[in-house]
């Protein structure tokens, strides 16, 4: 195991000449300086700090974040728009299907994964006749569900029985509408 903190940096010392001291002085003056880290090098080497507070966050910094070897060192993904939606449309899965039930999961907590892994269905030969043909497939599971002409009826039918249920029955009867609405005008304003 690899001791963690420590590097090591040459010390670059120029070759006196046998010239004068003058020459000497001026040779030193051109020789570029090396960039030091914060904290000073001793003898050419980077100590840590002794605060195991920060020795421990240089270490956090220098590791990459993954979930660890027993999950095979899968890194953390970058959150994309795309990927949100995809999210978003797996959580509320149950309500795209009416035959389909799914088990309850956890559905109020708003934060997505940090760690996950993103495939492509490859089906076999003998799936033909079953599998999505090449218009069918889109590049998210969002695109495809909106292009689905069967959750499109399914989608549109439950919007029209929700509108339905909060309608309020008396209202219609109410609304004046075409001619009727000019001669109700008229008799309210007591008219000819």
């Amino acid at each position: 195991m690899s001791t963690i903190g420590l590097t090591w940096e040459p010390n670059l010392t120029m070759f006196k000449s046998s010239g004068t001291s003058a020459a000497t002085s001026s040779s030193t003056k051109s020789v570029p300086q090396i960039p030091k880290p914060k904290t000073e090098l001793i003898d050419g080497l980077y100590v840590p700090p002794a605060d195991p507070k920060l020795r421990n966050k240089l270490v956090k910094k220098s590791l990459k974040d993954t979930t660890g070897k027993h999950w095979f060192d899968m890194p953390a993904q970058t959150i994309t728009p795309e990927i949100k939606n995809d999210f978003q449309i797996i959580k509320l899965r149950h309500v795209l299907d009416p035959k389909r039930h799914y088990k309850k999961g956890d559905s109020k907590s708003k934060e997505l994964p940090k760690y996950f892994q993103l495939g492509t269905v490859v089906e076999s030969p003998t799936e033909f006749y079953d599998r999505l043909t090449k218009k069918e497939r889109k590049r998210s599971i969002a695109e495809e569900i909106l292009h689905d002409n069967a959750l499109k009826k399914y989608r549109k039918r439950k919007v029209r029985e929700i509108e339905e249920k909060n309608n309020v029955p008396g209202v219609d009867k109410w609304k004046i509408k075409g001619k009727q609405s000019w001669k109700r005008a008229k008799q309210r304003r007591g008219g000819d």
